[in-house]
């Protein structure tokens, strides 16, 4: 095994040389890499050795967003400790950082050994948290070799993932340096169980409590109260061009007088918008036009189009219907901001491996749509229908309602380690 880490320590420090090169004509991956730069600067300064710290990694925003209840409920309860959050990817740090006042956020250095050993010896928290899939052999390793406590919460098994592949040696390994997993099902127990793992729980996804919080805080948005009025509102969110390309025939159709639609697209970029807005045609407006516009701009408007980024999740609380991209192509976007205002959901055919589609599919409160027809007629008949619309996201309500609890539970079992 010795020489199995070598090697992956190895292959850690070629890929962050490597990157160097993409770096130039990519600028996430030119964020991946500068933003590490400070990063030991920072934690010097943050640090403060006189307080007990609760370290909380995730990947990416989505993981970010699984593991805040949970981090919350702990701050509650342990209000003198520090916190350090923790991001592998931009898209998680560009957008969250400075989003807590006095917890710390920064990149985590990549898993070489050496940044393992020099990371624990200058945070030296009192439990790490690791969220859903990520496994970090150095720093599992390092963590184990100082009598600290490591937890993977709300996580995920597959059988496709290399812990239960030949190759998956190192994996397997850094798994018997956490002390307790808390899985989302039945399955991923199942799975940690023919590893020979016993110390886990099934506890449910932490996202569920997450998106319960939205309905409690204040969603009013002046421009939306003026643009819905009266009218049956479709919220199509995180779009790309091939979901755009299967909402087109029906939003080119919208009645003004009845019906108007909200384009929120993964992509907000000046050129791909301009694109975007001669695609929809006559009646669209962009959100970045609304400054020192009358009342009327937005009433007679068919088609918002929200070239900006962090208001979706309330505009969803406008939405008499809700369309979530990534389902053709790209991977589905977040289905539960939506469903938990009480709305039917519809996305594309490519769902698979997204637990919580899976379900409400299987439920009837996410409809499938494949081709533009079937988009037309689908949208349509909600549109139309008070009734059906009520129908169905009553079954979204229910179902996330029935979900909740995971973060209570989970924060309970860390009690314990601190």
């Amino acid at each position: 095994m010795v020489l199995v880490y070598f090697f992956y320590d190895l292959a850690v420090r070629l890929t962050g040389f490597l990157l160097h090169l993409p770096a130039l004509f990519n600028q996430k991956i030119r964020q991946f890499l500068t933003g590490r730069q400070g990063v030991w600067e920072y934690l010097q300064t943050f640090r403060q050795p006189d307080k007990n710290l609760i370290w909380l990694h995730a990947a990416s925003l989505g993981e970010f967003e699984q593991g805040l209840p949970v981090l919350e409920h702990l701050q509650k309860e342990f209000p003198q400790h520090q916190y350090l959050v923790t991001f592998f990817s931009p898209s998680g740090y560009e957008v969250k950082k400075g989003s807590m006042p006095g917890v710390g956020m920064t990149y985590l250095p990549l898993d070489t050994t050496s940044a393992a050993k020099r990371f624990i010896q200058l945070v030296k928290p009192e439990i790490a948290l690791f969220v859903k899939y990520e496994v970090w052999p150095n720093l599992y390793r390092e963590l184990h070799r100082a009598g600290i406590p490591n937890v993977m919460i709300s996580t995920l098994f597959k059988p496709g993932q290399a812990y239960f592949k030949w190759y998956g040696g190192i994996m397997r390994a850094a798994l018997k340096h956490v002390v307790y997993f808390y899985v989302q099902d039945e399955r991923s127990a199942q799975l940690l169980e023919s590893l020979g793992f016993e110390n886990h729980t099934v506890c449910g996804d932490t996202r569920f409590d997450r998106v319960l919080e939205i309905l409690d805080r204040d969603n009013q948005l002046d421009f939306m109260e003026y643009f819905k009025g009266k009218r049956s509102c479709l919220v199509a969110g995180s779009t790309w061009p091939e979901d755009e390309t299967v909402l087109l025939p029906l939003l080119r159709e919208l009645d003004p007088a009845n019906s108007c639609a909200v384009m929120a697209p993964h992509a907000i970029q000046p050129h791909a918008i301009k694109k975007l807005q001669e695609k929809l045609g006559p009646g669209t407006i962009c959100y970045s036009e609304i400054s020192g516009k009358g009342k009327d701009f937005l009433k007679n408007a068919r088609i918002l189009v929200l070239d900006t980024i962090g208001i979706l999740t309330k505009v969803y609380s406008y939405a008499d219907l809700a369309y979530v991209g990534g389902g053709f192509a790209t991977g589905l976007h977040n289905t539960l901001e939506p469903a938990v205002f009480g709305i039917p959901v519809i996305i594309g055919p490519q769902y698979s491996g997204f637990r919580e589609a899976e379900q409400l599919v299987a439920l009837g409160g996410i409809r499938v749509v494949e081709d533009p027809k079937a988009a037309h007629i689908t949208l349509s008949e909600y549109l139309n229908s008070p009734e059906k619309r009520s129908e169905t996201g009553q079954i979204n309500s229910e179902f996330i309602l029935k979900s909740k609890g995971a973060s209570i539970q989970i924060a309970a079992g860390i009690r314990k380690y601190l």
